[in-house]
């Protein structure tokens, strides 16, 4: 047997094995740097994170504006509740009442 007929036979018979190796190459690569992939599953899980914390922070502020809103119905009205608003709406003072002023960085509540 020639030794180019050797190199053909031997050459022919690692042909599968390297494609092998090729396609679990690119499977391993995908699953670890596709758009799907392992790393990208890091970076969607902490967006997740950040937007639960938003909805937690979102919900308590929509349950305080209700409870607002709650006592300014007609069947449970704050006679407080409402003075407040139209005091605050209206920026008017009783002549009795004392007035603090504050500074515009500062919230009120």
């Amino acid at each position: 047997m020639s030794i180019a007929a050797e190199l053909k036979r031997r050459a022919l018979a690692a042909v599968p094995p390297v494609l092998g190796l090729a396609l679990v190459g690119f499977f391993a690569w995908h699953t670890l740097h596709g758009s799907r992939g392992l790393i990208a599953l890091g970076a969607i899980q902490e967006q997740i994170a950040l937007a639960e914390t938003e909805l937690a922070r979102l919900e308590a502020e929509r349950v305080r504006m209700e409870r607002k809103v709650d006592a300014l119905r007609v069947k449970h009205l704050d006679g407080d509740a409402l003075d407040e608003r139209a005091r605050l709406m209206l920026n008017m003072v009783a002549p009795d009442d004392i007035v603090l002023p504050y500074g515009p960085d500062e919230r009120l509540y």
